[in-house]
């Protein structure tokens, strides 16, 4: 079944999903139809566009009018659920930049995001370069160099638009403080740095580091990530008692010292295809456990590649990858 049939026939037999789809600025509008007649709009319904970021999928809502999203944590995951919504890793909402007080400066627009279990994380990488181009397209505005100051749970984030097509985004500096990420794992390293620290979970040994991008990451180092039971260590990672925010965790290999492949259990959304703060987190964990010297690396994510930095001279992160429309309509709520 191609991708606008499986949308239609999702707008038509399912009482709370995407009842118009259509291509927007992206194309010629399509529009449900049942026994010939297009299926009318309810009055509560509210309209989206969906992205992803290699495969990190979201649902953008414009949320300009209103410094609350207009969704609850419990309707968002309703819209998330791959059966019987639109399907997604988590619903971003657009606010005013005011949304979200900043300690200096403005910003152009503010982030939230509810998971797809409605939980509420501080921001999300992918996310953030899914809601630039979202941007872009509600300002009907785009050209290379074009930036926008971004307020969220995590501090202000700067992404990028390339010629190409590509975000890149500016994430702002790494937190290793072990009790900051938060951790109650000792420190191993100076400056209270959970660097290869022992930990068990699901009966078993390892060694994580880590390191907080406004959002907590545990990193693991292993031979072959590929021979890893993700779905049964990853929920026992989220939960374990020495991450009291619940973590993120990332599956490390390393291929080359240029060269990572992961595979993340994100807090909130289980096994996805893409973390951008995970592939930032697992750059700076590499260096941090000599796993590598290189500051620029490619993450080799199950949805794709992105490409990270960690520069030396302003100790900022600099991550660049897709992101892409896939559908826009109307949910009824």
């Amino acid at each position: 079944m191609s991708t606008w049939s499986l949308v239609v026939a999702l707008a038509l037999v399912s009482g709370a999903s995407a009842f118009r789809i259509g291509a927007g600025a992206f194309g010629r509008r399509r529009t449900a139809r049942s026994n010939g007649r297009t299926v009318s709009m309810s009055a509560a319904s509210v309209g989206f566009q969906k992205f992803h970021g290699l495969g990190n999928d979201f649902i953008l809502v414009d949320n300009r009018d209103s410094k609350e999203p207009k969704l609850t944590p419990e309707q968002a995951a309703a819209m998330c659920d791959r059966n019987f919504g639109i399907g997604g890793d988590g619903v971003i909402f657009a606010l005013p930049g005011d949304a979200i007080e900043m300690e200096s400066g403005e910003a152009d627009y503010t982030m939230r995001i509810y998971n797809s279990d409605g939980t509420e994380p501080e921001m999300c990488g992918n996310g953030i370069r899914c809601m630039a181009k979202y941007l872009d397209v509600l300002e009907g505005e785009t050209h290379a160099g074009k930036t926008y100051t971004i307020s969220t749970g995590a501090g202000p984030i700067v992404p990028v638009m390339s010629e190409s097509g590509s975000v890149t985004v500016d994430m702002g500096c790494p937190i290793l403080e072990g009790p900051v990420v938060p951790t109650t794992l000792a420190p191993t390293m100076d400056g209270e740095q959970v660097v290869n620290a022992p930990i068990s979970v699901a009966g078993q040994d390892w060694e994580v580091t880590c390191v907080s991008m406004g959002n907590p990451h545990a990193i693991v180092f292993v031979d072959d990530v590929d021979a890893l039971d993700l779905a049964g260590v990853g929920p026992q990672f989220e939960t374990a008692p020495e991450f009291p925010a619940k973590i993120n965790t990332e599956f490390v290999q390393v291929m080359s010292p240029t060269h990572l492949k992961m595979k993340v259990w994100e807090r909130g959304a289980g096994p996805t295809l893409a973390c951008g703060t995970g592939a930032c987190a697992l750059t700076v964990a590499a260096i941090l456990a000599g796993k590598t010297s290189e500051r620029t690396c490619t993450v080799s994510l199950p949805g794709g590649d992105l490409v990270i930095e960690w520069r030396e001279e302003n100790n900022r992160i600099y991550m660049t990858g897709p992101a892409d429309y896939v559908f826009e309509g109307e949910y009824k709520l």
